[in-house]
């Protein structure tokens, strides 16, 4: 008996996703989730701020070894950090080394446990730019916009809190990535998926 054919899947068209499983599974699974989850939304804040000038497979790939030397993304911890820290992640060839990028990871911790002290739940503040709804964009193929004016906007309220490397390119990225907008274009299968997992 002949083999069946594998059903065909139409995907969002990354640049260089097709046919690399780790950056498949991350799009069928994880990219446009809508994360409510405070600690997961600065986590995922950060890495987007390392990928700045790099592509995102490469963060991807470096992940797991960016929560080993980050202590899990505990904010509690890496806002601790001292130089003896600073200088393990430099010497860290898991992770992107740049000082600036270290620096910021480690101030937006401490950022991030200064909004929670003042009573400011960093997932309300995030969704609280999309009134606590995911924004259900409807893209074709090569309508997919860089950034938004949304996307300037939450850039300018985390600068303005002390946030850095979160200009509105990276912003509408980390936007994407965790769901606050549903940008998988509309032939791709996870669309109304992804449209149906919000609250």
């Amino acid at each position: 008996m002949p083999a069946m054919d594998a059903p065909v899947v139409t995907r969002c068209t990354w640049t260089g996703m097709a046919g690399d499983p780790l950056y498949e599974a991350y799009h069928d699974t994880e990219w446009g989730v809508p994360e409510y989850d405070s600690r997961a939304l600065w986590e995922k804040l950060v890495l987007d701020g390392f990928q700045a000038g790099l592509a995102w497979i490469t963060i991807l790939r470096k992940r797991e070894a960016f929560r080993a030397a980050f202590d899990g993304f505990d904010p509690e911890k890496v806002a601790a950090y001292g130089e003896a820290d600073r200088a393990r992640l430099m010497a860290d060839a898991g992770i992107v080394r740049s000082n600036a990028k270290i620096d910021a990871a480690i101030e937006s911790a401490r950022i991030y446990l200064a909004m929670r002290d003042r009573g400011e739940d960093f997932a309300d503040f995030c969704w609280g730019f999309v009134d606590g709804r995911p924004v259900q964009n409807r893209w074709d193929l090569g309508q997919v916009p860089a950034q938004t004016p949304l996307a300037v906007e939450v850039s300018k309220a985390l600068k303005a809190r002390g946030f850095k490397f979160v200009g509105p390119v990276i912003v509408y990225a980390w936007m994407q990535a965790t769901g606050l907008v549903n940008d998988h274009l509309t032939c791709c299968f996870r669309h109304e998926q992804v449209k149906g997992l919000a609250r």
